[in-house]
């Protein structure tokens, strides 16, 4: 595979990388299983093919992929075929890998994934090489183009469906860190798509019409659903690649981050103090850096995000942190809305600019939109269950006497399907629920401290003696000439003397 780093070169610097892109999902509302979901999913992918970017190579896209809900009984046969005996569907994870094509770096990619599995008290039951067809793509992804696997890890004795999720999610972190530093020259030539036991993710360097022609068991008719979540990748000023194409583990991300280098600075900083109730202290320090410098403005988003929900929120929750509704100057909030809002307003900023994300954990879908509402987001719900959701209306063929209803997404607003209640919750109730699940006005009350409560400065200095003062000056750098020239005359008259380099 073929080295596609970037470096700062001209006006182009890596870290100011984003991009816009079509987003959407279908779902049954009843957690309703079927291929139908899927082929609608694909069906909506291919009608946003103008949101994705090409190169002049039309068969070069900038990214597509699809996220499901984890298939068990299509992994059951085909893992049968194999001589893998899956558990039951919440004891074990699949992860979807892109390993290096070169044999040996492959099978050092798997050997550091499964010493770190066993460190972890997961086992690696199994591999399946995914059927695809490339024939189809450009030269530029076919050089680039990684072997994709499923990975199968099952959990330990009465390990919990949380704890091997999160289990799969520090080994995920933590394989991918150790092979960069331990494999030559790895680079992009390995990534983990997905690792749950709820979701997996399909995605590529592909146009939208590539992706169910590559990954050919999105063709396979026992590959069922309730929902499946779509992204089609434009790049404004990235470099396409395999592993940056969407959907992430839990969003598909359209439009970008403006605040992203202050977001990445801040989360580094806090790395020092994270701790949690339900990860050990080895866990954490196996799961940093929680960011990555290298990746995009949406893949660090998803990688917050998925801090956020991993340590014990709901992703409602995560969302309403991260991407806030405009609160500050909104006199007709209410008061414990408005205090959650301030509360989590110190605990982590926005991740501000125009976006519309929609999301899943592979029980609850939905989309938010930003305060400004600068990105398209509609919706449909059918008489027959299905919830239909994307950047632009007419994705889905629907007939018109189908239609229970149709609406699109509002700034500010967030939109959550639970598929094991069916049911669609409001944005308000969302909040509701999240704002009055603790005493938030309390909290802000007792222990936010404002500048403006803070004591007056105090006028009355003490001069200290004449030697503690030339030990200052030594210590800071001050020469005599600095004294004389630039803080008597200060002092004095109250301004900065000018002064020019050379003699004059």
């Amino acid at each position: 595979m073929v080295d596609r780093e970037q470096s700062t070169q001209g006006l182009y610097t890596p870290e100011l990388e984003h991009d816009a892109c079509g987003i959407g999902f279908v779902a049954h509302l009843k957690n309703r299983k079927s291929h139908a979901v899927v082929t609608q999913a694909l069906d909506m992918l291919a009608r946003m093919e103008h949101r994705g970017g090409q190169g002049c190579d039309p068969c070069s896209g900038d990214g597509a992929g699809i996220l499901l809900q984890k298939p068990h009984e299509f992994l059951l046969e085909e893992a049968v075929k194999l001589g893998i005996k899956l558990p039951s569907f919440e004891k074990y994870g699949v992860g979807v890998v892109l390993f290096p094509k070169d044999q040996h770096k492959r099978a050092q990619c798997r050997d550091i994934l499964e010493r770190n599995a066993k460190r972890l008290d997961l086992e690696v039951i199994g591999y399946r090489v995914l059927p695809t067809d490339n024939s189809m793509i450009g030269a530029d992804p076919l050089s680039t183009e990684p072997q994709f696997e499923h990975v199968f890890i099952t959990g330990g004795p009465g390990m919990s469906p949380e704890e091997l999720e999160r289990k799969l999610y520090v080994l995920r972190n933590y394989t991918i860190r150790v092979s960069l530093e331990s494999v030559s020259n790895i680079g992009d030539d390995f990534y983990i798509n997905s690792m749950s036991y709820k979701t997996l993710v399909y995605k590529g360097q592909l146009t939208t019409e590539q992706v169910p022609q590559y990954f050919l068991d999105l063709q396979n008719p026992t590959m069922v659903t309730a929902l499946a979540l779509v992204h089609s990748r434009f790049s404004t000023n990235t470099f396409p690649k395999w592993r940056l194409a969407q959907p992430f583990r839990y969003i598909a991300h359209n439009g970008e981050i403006n605040t992203v280098r202050g977001n990445l600075n801040w989360m580094k900083a806090r790395e020092a103090i994270l701790e949690s109730e339900l990860f050990t202290q080895a866990e954490i320090d196996m799961l940093l850096p929680i960011c990555q410098e290298g990746s995009s403005d949406s893949s660090n988003f998803d990688m917050a995000l998925e801090l956020l929900v991993l340590s014990g929120r709901s992703l409602p929750h995560a969302l309403m942190m991260m991407i806030p509704e405009a609160w500050q100057e909104n006199k007709n909030m209410e008061a414990k809305r408005r205090a959650f809002y301030q509360y989590h307003a110190n605990v982590m900023e926005p991740w501000d600019g125009p976006a519309s994300v929609c999301f899943t954990d592979g029980v609850q879908v939905g989309a938010t939109l930003d305060r400004n509402g600068l990105r398209p987001s509609r919706y449909t719900v059918t008489k027959d269950d299905f919830l239909v959701m994307a950047s632009e209306s007419g994705v889905v063929d629907i007939a018109p006497e189908n239609v229970e209803f149709r609406g699109r997404l509002q700034p500010g607003r967030i939109f959550v399907a639970d598929l094991e209640q069916g049911r669609i919750i409001s944005d308000e109730e969302v909040k509701d629920s999240i704002a009055n699940a603790q005493p938030y006005e309390k909290w802000v009350e007792e222990n936010l401290l404002s500048l403006k409560k803070l004591p007056d400065a105090s006028n009355q200095f003490s001069q200290p003696s004449p030697e503690r003062l030339l030990h200052r000056q030594q210590a800071f750098g001050v020469s005599s000439e600095e004294v004389n020239e630039v803080i008597v005359p200060m002092a004095i008259d109250g301004k900065e003397p000018l002064s020019a380099m050379g003699a004059d």
